[in-house]
């Protein structure tokens, strides 16, 4: 979602904007601009909608000079995709803002505005912020005091971009719900969402904490919290280059992530297994103390992230023999739950800033449930520092909107804390040597589904010219079939639902012909003779099936069959190795239907507002 960068420099700041929110593309977009601070301290303003690529056609003709600016890509939240409701927004020329977040009571604040003569451009709830910096700036404020007011004057989520013809030296960062990033130079500073946006310019960052504050000059950092004392942000170096967000030789970032799949998941796994045995310090220095309380898991997740723990408890009640439930984020928080004080709270999010799942992580720890636990891509975001425990997944960047690497590395994550959470229940060494056995073995099975990609992308042609896709699985495949249908949906439009197979008689049989394909993955388990008969359902009724089948499975194709063997994989991690061939398939089905494969429509890759 939206994108914030933002330089001060002792160069000219706009290419260094711009390929920073190029950087930032894979957040979901429909507008881009930026602002600079020229040589005459006047405000430069270029803003387009659609791609990045426009505003930086838009910049070649007509460049914008400056050695401090902001920019920002954004995704509609108030008001339709235009280029008046694009960011910056500026107010009587003196102040540029650019926000991420949602300003909640903006109709208060704008309703004030107008009575005080501010006239409005924009339909979104950004202009309010603008006037307001302004407002307080003319009653002879700093521009740090006027950002300070102004966010005490706002409810909501923000992340913001300030800077002011009044001080054309300085920029002013705020975060309050939505993260921003602050990188670190030689006499130059930046603010971004992303660390990617600034990779090409610096390694080293600081990450504001909820309710700072920052002050940039091209002579240093001053940060204060939200009671408006200054502080001091520990310094990171990140260790991903400025090439690890490129795509290389593939043509999508979403292809490019899904063969990187083997090697995310050899380093979800390294150095968290020794001797056959997982390693509870993995999971934090206390981890073993709070496994010891735990009697239950409640999972709170959105989205793909939400599917992997669907399978999680698949694992966490068959395997360790422990009760797990799982919630959408956004229903969780409004509804009443039943306080077990001894769950484990484990919440899942690529990014660790989507809104709803940060937002039912604070409302688990109002309401007394227990201690809690995050599995997460990106360090330091909001959500590792609000979780007493944390495992990262070492995923790298994901681009593609559509998850992929981030969903099978959830995935192992999960099949980790079952792992341990098992020891103290129904689980034996043996089991778990078993387990962490799979879990190594990973990497190379899922190349050897990488190589039927040829296949599949043959496969995809009979899905061209389709409206409607049915998926199947049983068992812990159910939650796969899921993950499948979202993935054709989000990327090539088509609409997909997943069911149980056994629920194909309770309704899905009516809409089965010969015009909608039925995707079915079939492991070599003890559900698979159901999952046939099942398969017979459809097959009298003239349905067409492509169907992913354990080489074990004894299924071959036939007049209504297309059967595509997967290598014999163990049951335990087959949903993590049947997610594959799903990804592909959705992929090539996009690439055939002409779609933007890693920027969808309407969808964004971090959700940080409601």
């Amino acid at each position: 979602m939206c994108g914030i960068v933002g330089a001060v420099a002792q160069r000219k700041v706009a290419p260094i904007l711009l390929e920073g929110l190029r950087r930032l593309e894979y957040r979901g977009y429909d507008s881009a601009g930026l602002a600079v601070l020229n040589a005459d301290a006047a405000l430069e303003r270029l803003r387009t909608t659609g791609k990045v690529a426009e505003l930086a056609g838009a910049y070649q003709n007509a460049p914008v000079k400056g050695m401090v600016g902001i920019a920002h890509t954004r995704w509609a939240t108030h008001g339709k995709p235009s280029e008046n409701n694009a960011h910056p927004h500026i107010c009587r020329n003196k102040v540029a803002v650019v926000h991420n977040g949602i300003i909640e009571n903006h109709e208060v604040l704008r309703a004030e505005q107008k009575a005080n003569g501010f006239v409005f451009t924009s339909d979104t709830d950004t202009e309010v912020i603008v006037h307001q910096v302004y407002h307080h700036l003319d009653d002879g404020t700093s521009l740090l005091q006027a950002v300070r007011r102004t966010c005490s004057d706002m409810q909501g989520a923000f992340a913001l971009g300030v800077i002011s013809t009044s001080e054309p030296d300085r920029l002013i960062a705020a975060r309050r719900g939505s993260p921003l990033v602050i990188g670190i130079g030689i006499g130059e500073y930046f603010i971004a969402s992303d660390v990617a946006a600034l990779l090409p310019v610096t390694q080293r960052f600081m990450f504001l904490e909820e309710g700072d504050i920052a002050d940039l000059t091209s002579d240093g950092i001053a940060i204060y919290n939200e009671a408006g004392e200054p502080v001091e942000r520990p310094e990171t170096v990140s260790e991903l280059s400025a090439d690890a967000v490129e795509r290389g030789e593939y043509r999508h970032y979403m292809l490019k992530e899904i063969y990187e799949q083997p090697r995310a998941i050899a380093d979800t796994l390294e150095g968290r297994i020794y001797q056959g045995r997982v390693l509870e310090a993995a999971f934090g220095a206390d981890a073993a103390k709070i496994f010891e309380q735990v009697q239950g898991v409640h999972i709170i997740a959105c989205g793909t992230s939400y599917h992997a723990g669907l399978i999680g408890r698949y694992w966490m009640e068959s395997l360790a023999g422990i009760p797990c439930s799982v919630e959408v984020a956004s229903e969780f928080r409004y509804r009443k739950p039943v306080v077990r004080n001894s769950s484990l709270i484990v919440t899942i999010s690529q990014s660790g800033e989507t809104a709803d799942t940060l937002a039912g992580l604070k409302e688990a720890k109002r309401l007394g449930f227990g201690q809690s636990l995050t599995i997460c891509n990106v360090p330091e975001s909001s959500l590792t520092r609000e979780s007493d425990l944390v495992l990262m997944t070492r995923a790298g960047p994901e681009i593609g909107v559509a998850s992929t690497k981030a969903f099978t590395t959830q995935l192992v994550a999960l099949m980790l804390l079952t792992i341990v959470l098992g020891r103290r229940f129904s689980m034996n060494e043996e089991t778990e040597r078993q387990l962490v056995q799979q879990l190594e073995h990973l990497p190379r099975q899922i190349e050897e589904v990488l190589a039927l990609d040829d296949k599949i992308k043959h496969l995809s042609e009979s899905f061209a010219d389709k409206y409607h896709a049915l998926f199947l699985g049983r068992g812990a495949q159910y939650p796969v079939a899921m993950e499948g249908a979202l993935k054709l949906k989000e990327i090539s439009y088509i609409h997909a639902e997943a069911y149980p197979a056994g629920e194909l008689k309770h309704g899905p049989l009516a809409l089965v012909d010969a015009s909608m394909p039925v995707v079915v993955v079939a492991p070599n388990n003890e559900l698979l003779e159901k999952l046939k008969s099942n398969l017979h359902e459809v097959s009298a009724r003239g349905g067409q099936m492509l169907v992913f089948a354990d080489q074990n499975a004894g299924m071959s194709s036939d007049e209504t069959s297309t059967v595509l063997p997967v290598a014999p994989t163990d049951d335990c991690v087959a949903p993590i190795v049947f997610t594959i061939p799903l990804q592909l398939l959705s992929y090539h089905v996009a690439v055939l239907k002409g779609t933007d494969v890693d920027q969808p429509r309407n969808l964004a890759k971090s959700v940080t507002v409601e």
